[in-house]
């Protein structure tokens, strides 16, 4: 079984070489793994793949060759609830007449009536306007339509949840992706303004030549500094959720960046749906991978890039109300839409780059907010040229 696990992980292209593998045994061998499954996780985690860019590999391997870890490793939502909530039944939209009676509830009103009523609940159900299930005017379960409700289990459907109850794991964007699309790369190559700094070790040819000839051909050599990249770019990447279907895209747009040596400086992070307090160093959006906001802000001056990747669709409430963010056990109670804001008024140019088709931009009332705070466009060759040129201004 062991060996399935390494041998899983080459096929999958992850660097696993016999001396980690031997790290690896080593430690099993020391008792280091314990008698929890997550432990022996983290352990064949640790000893096995030196960087973080192939966590979402060794997940799939693990998942794949251990069956059921995903159980072991805490599912907050209990597997009968989920099963009740399979193979969802279709059922009539609701007129905008029936949309409007619905109660709009506040976000601790919707949090305690959901536990009420998962606790009185005892079996699957459909359609209807109480209980945690598919379909109907619940505000609980999914595959219906409630103004203010709670997604539990299945996918997105109109992208309209207040809260989500469900573990979120969600996967680093990749950085070791061979692109497809050289255009992509030339894009990314015009975020570049040149300025001359440090030391006047460059000879100017042209100023040589003029002082030469006015020293009547008495050769006089002149240095200047050489021209390099001013440009320093912070990226922040929407992940998870409706962000999925684009998880190949904005893995190539960061591979790109990554490779894109000419920046003076690059740094990256994650959010889920909107910004709040904190970003993410990685995308598991854990407290020990979380980065305050205003550090950033006051770390980073005005003359920094800003760059969003994100679909912007959301609740309006995870935009505009205090402890507005769809997982309810990272909430802020700055509202995200100051957290923009502050974004666009201390860094001198910034962009929203959006995958979404640019066709349905304006079926969602928080895109066209965050549209109007920030330059959008689209996640591709055209749009990023785009972007890139409202960065940095027309390539010098």
């Amino acid at each position: 079984m062991f060996l399935d696990l390494f041998y899983g992980l080459r096929d999958e292209g992850v660097p696993v070489a016999i001396q980690e593998w031997q790290t690896f045994l080593e430690a099993l061998e020391e008792g280091l793994h314990g008698s929890s499954l997550l432990r022996f996780y983290h352990l064949g985690r640790s000893c096995l793949i030196k960087s973080e860019t192939y966590f979402d590999s060794y997940d799939k391997v693990f998942a794949k060759v251990f069956k059921g870890v995903e159980g072991a490793l805490g599912d907050e939502i209990t597997e009968s609830i989920l099963d009740w909530l399979k193979d969802p039944k279709n059922f009539p939209e609701l007129t905008p007449e029936q949309l409007a009676e619905l109660e709009h509830l506040t976000q601790d009103e919707l949090m305690r009536r959901f536990l009420e009523t998962l606790a009185e609940q005892t079996e699957r159900h459909d359609g209807g306007n109480k209980w945690v299930g598919t379909g109907g005017r619940s505000p609980y379960g999914h595959g219906g339509v409630h103004p203010t409700g709670i997604r539990v289990g299945g996918p997105a459907k109109s992208r309209s949840a207040m809260k989500v109850a469900e573990e979120r794991r969600f996967s680093d964007y990749r950085t070791d992706l061979s692109l497809d699309i050289r255009q992509m790369r030339v894009a990314l190559r015009r975020l570049r303004q040149l300025t001359r700094t440090g030391p006047q070790t460059e000879l100017s040819l042209d100023d040589t030549i003029d002082e030469t000839c006015k020293n009547a051909g008495e050769i006089e050599l002149v240095f200047r500094a050489p021209r390099k990249n001013d440009v320093r770019l912070l990226l922040l990447m929407d992940v998870g959720g409706t962000m999925d279907p684009y998880y190949e895209p904005v893995s190539q747009l960061l591979t790109a960046l990554h490779e894109e040596r000419g920046l003076r400086d690059f740094q990256a992070y994650y959010f889920h749906n909107c910004i709040y307090d904190h970003v993410y160093s990685r995308a598991r959006l854990t407290r020990a991978d979380a980065v305050p906001t205003g550090d950033i802000l006051r770390r980073l001056d005005p003359r920094w890039k800003v760059a969003i990747v994100g679909d912007a669709a959301m609740h309006p409430a995870e935009l505009v109300e205090p402890y507005g963010g769809i997982d309810p056990r990272i909430t802020s109670p700055t509202p995200g839409i100051q957290w923009l804001h502050r974004i666009a008024d201390h860094f001198d140019r910034s962009v929203w780059i959006n995958p979404d088709k640019k066709d349905i931009w304006g079926d969602y009332q928080t895109v066209r907010t965050v549209k109007r705070l920030f330059p959008m466009f689209h996640l591709s060759v055209d749009g990023l040229t785009e972007a890139v040129q409202s960065l940095v201004g027309a390539r010098q």
